[in-house]
């Protein structure tokens, strides 16, 4: 039976509602980032404990990342499959059960700790998927997807500043201080998942545009990678570079932030993180008005282009003396987040929404979620073994190029792929009347 709420959502202005959802869905999110994120605002010194040629803070990083890549390999299964009445209550499991990981992180010494890490990563890899699940396949998704989206990009310097302030004001100890954060967004967590299981269901409307949203099994699955594998791998291949050089200026951003000269100042993880929000999410959100799915698709691969061309122009600034520390940080960050975002949201549900195929965007995000964060693994393992010369921001810049070249060339071939995918439905005809831009 629905309650008066779900009634009255039903009911509700679409701008309404999107700000009910948008904000339900924010606060979710950036919950979740406080049992994530908070540990990697320490500067772990000598750990007593710890014996072996890998940096102990680079081995915490290496285990939370592990576990929540090994999460999002299943999450392309659990994802895919998981019913929406199940949603709810599978996101407050999984976080009290990273939360639990956290306190043994705390409780049990070096190097056993590391383990724990592991275990905080291996539920919170699904989070994203269950929250988003709850925004997809509406006509106003784009605007759900850069709110949601911009709780990643927010929250991250959020909870390391309070993770930092708790350290340095309460004097919480670097290994508890994790728990502690948890333990303070525990009931934010629940009331925003509450009022996620509010929402009501896509209406026909938005499934007319966007496309029924339903379960995939792995035929359906199979079938779709099938019909667009080539220009999917590209995406991936894409999202791997990305992925890795977010991950990594995200878990190290104090180091990085130490080396630019701003290391004692909490508020900065906040402050340089909340431009990078408006200017990134500001370019995303407008994206909604462009309704045909096809045309919606490549604007998309051109904002995830000129994201990365952003990144690399920047770096070169900020090299060649054209630009102080904070402005680089937060042209760099928004030009990352341009084209880190759209895989986590916009891109895969208008792909969904282009090949007219009734299934779950969900999916698509996890496959390409997996292959990341194995990425930004290796990133890590290199930085420790083979660039062990280099600084952190030595590190970070060398991958700024990198990322930006390699992934600027692999989002032109994708855009090429899928121009020639919409090219071959016109020249057949096939194209299905109730499907206005179907590939």
């Amino acid at each position: 039976m629905k309650s008066k709420l779900q009634q009255a959502l039903e009911r509700a202005n679409p701008v309404l509602f999107s700000a009910f959802a948008g904000l339900a869905g924010f606060t979710a999110y950036f919950s979740m980032y406080a049992f994530r994120k908070p540990f990697s605002v320490a500067i772990f010194g000598s750990v007593p404990g710890w014996h072996f040629a890998l940096d102990y803070k680079i081995a915490l990083v290496l285990a939370q990342v592990l576990g929540y890549a090994v999460s999002k390999m299943i999450g392309v299964k659990f994802i895919a499959e998981i019913t929406p009445p199940r949603r709810a209550a599978a996101i407050i499991l999984l976080i009290a059960l990273s939360w639990l990981a956290l306190i043994l992180f705390a409780a049990v010494p070096a190097p056993w700790n590391v383990m724990a890490m592991f275990l905080n990563g291996l539920p919170l890899g699904l989070i994203w998927g269950l929250v988003f699940g709850f925004m997809e396949g509406r006509r106003t998704s784009e605007v759900l997807g850069a709110i949601l989206c911009a709780s990643f990009i927010v929250s991250s310097g959020a909870v390391k500043s309070v993770g930092k302030l708790l350290m340095e004001g309460w004097h919480i100890s670097p290994f508890w201080m994790p728990a502690a954060v948890g333990a303070l967004f525990f009931p934010v967590l629940c009331v925003s998942v509450w009022a996620l299981s509010q929402l009501p269901p896509p209406n026909p409307r938005d499934e007319a545009e966007r496309v029924r949203r339903v379960p995939m099994d792995g035929a359906a699955r199979v079938r779709f990678l099938g019909r667009y594998g080539s220009g999917i791998a590209l995406l991936v291949l894409a999202y791997v570079l990305i992925t890795a050089i977010r991950d990594f200026r995200d878990n190290f951003a104090a180091e990085i932030w130490t080396a630019l000269g701003f290391g004692h100042a909490a508020a900065v993880f906040t402050a340089s993180e909340l431009p990078v929000a408006v200017l990134s999410l500001t370019v995303l959100g407008v994206i909604i008005v462009v309704r045909d799915n096809v045309k919606a698709l490549l604007v998309i691969h051109g904002v995830v282009f000129a994201g990365l061309l952003l990144l690399g122009l920047s770096t070169f600034a900020f090299q060649a003396g054209l630009l102080s520390p904070l402005a680089w940080m937060i042209l760099s960050g928004a030009g990352l987040y341009m084209a880190y975002v759209p895989f986590n949201a916009m891109l895969f549900d208008r792909l969904i929404a282009a090949s007219g195929t009734a299934g779950t965007a969900g999916f698509l995000i996890y496959v390409a979620d997996a292959s990341g964060y194995l990425g930004s693994c290796a990133l890590l393992v290199w930085r420790n073994f083979g660039l062990v010369q280099l600084d952190w921001l030595q590190v970070f810049t060398a991958s700024a190029y990198g990322a930006s070249v390699f992934g600027m060339a692999a989002m032109g071939l994708s855009a090429i792929y899928f121009l020639r995918k919409t090219a071959q439905v016109k020249r057949t005809g096939i194209e299905p009347a109730h499907h206005p831009a179907r590939l």
